[in-house]
């Protein structure tokens, strides 16, 4: 999975963030609310292991809004680079909390496969998860539109924290509502341990995606392309190489070789460079970037304990 690459402003992107993750939250505080009530007046397997998972949600999207706050501060003395990277740790620990609610889930599914519990009041049950379905629904919905317009990992990992709870909500739904008709307790239960499954695979999802900023994936050939285009534009520049992205929370950082007419002078050359900033700065704002230029014809192989790698041409690749 490649990092998403976004055309907003830090400060806008960040403001996004925080309202969509401050709405996370208030939707995790009522929905606890709700399947609690529920599950005191039914028993229900299917609501308990959805009223875990609510809780766990509910933590996760603490962590989130911390997080996206924190990835947005400027860079300082101890962070130059900034502090975009603590989205990833918080989809990490994301991703750790869904797996305790699915370890969870899963023991009480098992359990109430091997000793039935008769649930009661079906209506209280069934209540709790259709609100749980329009209330996360909603969430999903909000999140995706933010996610279009930022790059957050961490507001990524808290949607699919929730797509999550859609489906086991659904899943609890249609378990409780079986269970009432065939006066079969287990098919709750059954009902649980598919929740369990889906909280594992949204699991592995976040971790993922967590895991491709921690590591440094590089942003998509799209992108790529479109920054040595941007370059390229002015014909003092050309052979765009050695060109490495990477994404750190609502950030990326870019850095790249280019050939120059050796015969300019340092003040042209830096207005030149200057200009490149400009242009790819207009398609992507968030970024941090690095041009070095080398004289063409005339440079010799350089770049430190990477050189080898990146050193292809993007220039030749895109004609």
């Amino acid at each position: 999975m490649t990092p998403h690459v976004h055309g907003l402003p830090p400060a806008e992107a960040a403001v996004l963030t925080r309202r969509i993750t401050l709405l996370s939250t208030a939707t995790a505080a009522v929905l606890i609310a709700v399947k609690l009530v529920a599950y005191i007046m039914s028993g229900s397997m299917a609501v308990m292991a959805s009223l875990a998972d609510s809780g766990l949600d509910l933590l996760a999207s603490l962590i989130t809004a911390y997080a996206v706050r924190y990835a947005a501060k400027a860079p300082d003395a101890g962070h130059r680079f900034g502090h975009g990277k603590a989205e990833a740790f918080a989809s990490l620990l994301q991703g750790g909390l869904v797996f305790s609610s699915a370890a969870l889930v899963g023991r009480e599914a098992i359990d109430r496969l091997l000793h039935p519990y008769l649930i009661r009041a079906e209506a209280w049950s069934m209540g709790a998860m259709a609100v749980s379905i329009v209330l996360t629904l909603g969430l999903i919905l909000a999140q995706a539109r933010v996610l279009k317009a930022t790059s957050s990992v961490a507001v990524s990992g808290d949607r699919a924290h929730y797509a999550a709870d859609l489906a086991s909500n659904a899943m609890a739904l249609i378990g409780i509502a079986l269970a009432a008709i065939f006066d079969e307790p287990r098919v709750d239960a059954a009902a649980g341990l598919l929740v369990t499954g889906w909280l594992v695979w949204g699991a592995v999802g976040v971790f993922r995606q967590a895991a491709d900023q921690l590591m440094d994936r590089e942003l998509p050939e799209e992108a790529r392309a479109r920054i040595a285009a941007l370059v390229t534009v002015d014909p003092r520049l050309t052979d765009v190489h050695q060109l490495r992205t990477r994404a750190s929370g609502p950030y990326i950082h870019i850095q790249l070789h280019a050939d120059m007419d050796p015969d300019l002078t340092l003040d042209e050359a830096h207005v030149a460079v200057v200009e490149a900033e400009k242009r790819i700065l207009a398609a992507f704002p968030a970024a941090d970037i690095i041009i070095h230029l080398d004289p063409r014809g005339r440079a010799e192989p350089h770049g430190g304990a990477f050189a080898e790698m990146g050193a292809e041409s993007l220039t030749e690749e895109m004609r």
